[in-house]
């Protein structure tokens, strides 16, 4: 079998339809009208034709299931398609050699291709002509840039140097919980440096985040000058005090922290630091005691949603999670929008 380039495809003649795409899934099938301009361009019809993409057309170089193309084999196809299918490629070759069946998301081929999306795989026994979609696929190289607003509902699949895969299956995520408390009002506290201190004698300690936050619930009367007078003032310890202190110490990062925390305690979801982890919270879901916190479930890394991450950094963050058996969560956050997205290792 042989095929030949046509409009950034590989079209394939004779047998072409049965062959690759009915005992397959391999390609799309033309169209009367494509196979009719086909059959032009050719001085004869050649049967039911199907048109493969060009990844497509490359892995069926490779296994000895497609003669040539415009008299080409395997390493020269490749060689003149450029850096880009060659990730792509050992995306699709790996996915099809775990017996998965995939298309690549692009017009004709599938129902509404997504721009950041370079396959759709079909759960297995399954295929193009089946209604289901398992993943859908996103090939990057280890230095690429990755928009966060290109995350959730979307794997991705990360060729490194030496052309291992990794996948990151990335989703929405929706934090809740059964944690709650009824806490008292107007509670004397002191405004110090980069915390909050709640009673001298027992020292118990407040983080900027959490001061803030129960402050403006009217949980603590904080006094900026450490003197403990124990009287709420808009001037020098009221909340707006303490979120002017988490600024000098943490600049934005201090409001886009304060946000996330404020939504987690209003889904039920106690949050702590995360810093042993390198990450802005842990969070418990159902705390019955303060004693008893028992295991936290998920790590939280709150950033602006126009935040661009490296897939290094995705690796790190999604290993450092596993390694201690929780979730690892990104908090987007624009202004008073605020959305959440989780990423995992992935084994297809």
């Amino acid at each position: 079998m042989d095929g030949r380039l046509r409009d950034g495809e590989v079209v394939v003649g004779g047998d072409a339809r049965q062959r690759y795409y009915d005992s397959s899934g391999y390609g799309r099938p033309l169209g009367v009208d494509e196979q009719r301009s086909s059959a032009r361009e050719t001085k004869s019809h050649g049967g039911q034709e199907v048109a493969l993409s060009r990844v497509e057309a490359a892995y069926l170089l490779f296994k000895g299931d497609l003669d040539s193309v415009e008299g080409m084999g395997f390493r020269e196809f490749l060689a003149t398609e450029g850096d880009e299918i060659t990730t792509r490629f050992l995306v699709y070759a790996d996915l099809r050699d775990r017996g998965f069946y995939l298309s690549p998301a692009r017009e004709d081929w599938i129902d509404a291709p997504r721009s950041n999306t370079d396959f759709v795989v079909y759960p297995r026994g399954k295929g193009p002509w089946d209604d289901a979609v398992l993943y859908r696929i996103r090939v990057v190289g280890e230095r690429a840039d990755v928009p966060a607003e290109e995350l959730g509902d979307v794997v991705l699949a990360v060729v490194d140097e030496e052309s291992e895969i990794t996948y990151l299956e990335t989703d929405s995520a929706d934090l809740r919980g059964s944690s709650g408390a009824d806490l008292p009002r107007g509670v004397s506290a002191d405004l110090l440096d980069d915390r909050v201190l709640r009673d001298r004698p027992s020292a118990l300690q407040l983080s900027l985040v959490e001061a803030a936050y129960l402050a403006a619930e009217g949980v603590l009367s904080l006094n900026a000058d450490g003197a403990g007078s124990g009287e709420a003032d808009d001037g020098g310890g009221g909340p707006e005090a303490v979120r002017e202190r988490g600024r000098e110490v943490e600049g934005r990062r201090f409001d886009r922290r304060l946000r996330v925390y404020r939504a987690l305690r209003e889904r039920g979801v106690v949050p702590k630091t995360g810093f042993k982890f390198g990450a802005d919270f842990r969070t418990y879901a159902d705390v019955e005691s303060v004693s008893n916190l028992g295991h936290s479930e998920c790590l939280v890394r709150v950033l602006p949603d126009d935040h661009t991450f490296s897939p290094r950094d995705l690796a790190l963050d999604v290993r450092l999670a596993h390694g201690v058996r929780k979730r690892m969560i990104f908090a987007l956050v624009d202004g008073s929008s605020l959305s959440w997205v989780s990423v995992g290792r992935l084994t297809p």
